[in-house]
């Protein structure tokens, strides 16, 4: 007969059985949280994060911790499969809602599509259908995006400042109507004393987030935390040196970026290709 197979009692989530692996790591090798900091050169608080299950860490901090602990690759294919779960995407996303909901000041670079604190109606829904979302369903989503732009609208609403590549403005929706309602929305947003927009024309050449869309949110606490997506994923980093690193990358492109003033002009011209709704 086949030997039996080992029942380990582990988790099968992914990220927690990545967390619970660095827990007895670390457990087996005898090491505290803060030799651990020291050894490796990052922030012991952060190896406790990663350890709970509040963070990721990221590919570095855990081929580092491979090499410390003697397991070459088992570290990073368990945070491979984490970062891979779908469901861990989702709970980021509702933490990264919470904490947008209490920020006190938010910037943040858009590679195609407006964000959707900026977002019509019309915008978000032909947006969410073409992700395959349906019925009462899309009803409840397209409700839900348009509730956030309360954030900006209400007497206290936080300083905004919001990068949006010329890509933005060249995906056009399908109904030119509710195209030509976003780009007034986002002519109008601009004239708000709370909201600063730029453009990144094309012309600026490449960078370091051509492919990354990325929001940041200034806490009432003093920290800074990130929230990076595409198409398939997205992350939220707490991770200071992490977060710094983006916010450099993010600076860049902002100096590569037109003037707000320059912005605005740049927007009533695309405004005037967009054709207006015919007269019945």
């Amino acid at each position: 007969m086949p030997p039996r197979r080992v029942v380990t009692g582990r988790s099968r989530q992914p990220r927690q059985r990545f967390a619970e692996e660095l827990r007895l790591l670390r457990s087996r090798n005898g090491d505290s949280l803060r030799k651990l900091g020291e050894v490796l050169g990052w922030d012991w608080s952060l190896f406790g994060k990663m350890e709970s299950g509040e963070t990721l860490g990221g590919p570095e901090v855990v081929q580092a911790l491979d090499q410390h602990y003697g397991t070459p690759g088992l570290l990073l294919t368990l945070w491979e499969l984490a970062v891979g779960d779908p469901t861990q995407f989702r709970e980021q996303y509702r933490r990264y809602m919470a904490l947008e909901a209490e920020a006190v000041s938010l910037w943040h670079y858009a590679v195609s599509a407006p964000p959707g604190l900026l977002q019509t109606g019309g915008y978000a829904r032909e947006a969410l259908a073409a992700d395959g979302t349906r019925g009462e369903e899309l009803n409840q989503q397209v409700e839900a995006r348009i509730g956030r732009r309360e954030l900006l609208e209400r007497d206290d609403a936080p300083p905004f400042r919001i990068i949006l590549s010329e890509a933005v403005l060249r995906t056009q929706l399908r109904d030119a109507q509710a195209w030509r309602e976003q780009v007034e929305h986002l002519v109008e947003a601009s004239d708000r004393s709370n909201i600063t927009l730029h453009v990144l024309p094309f012309s600026a050449g490449p960078h370091g987030l051509m492919n990354t869309a990325v929001k940041f949110l200034r806490l009432p606490d003093g920290r800074t935390v990130a929230y990076t997506e595409n198409d398939v994923r997205g992350e939220l980093i707490e991770e200071t040196s992490r977060v710094e690193s983006l916010q450099r990358l993010y600076d860049a492109v902002r100096d590569l970026a037109l003037s707000p003033v320059k912005s605005r002009k740049f927007i009533l011209r695309m405004l005037e290709e967009v054709p207006c709704e015919p007269s019945t």
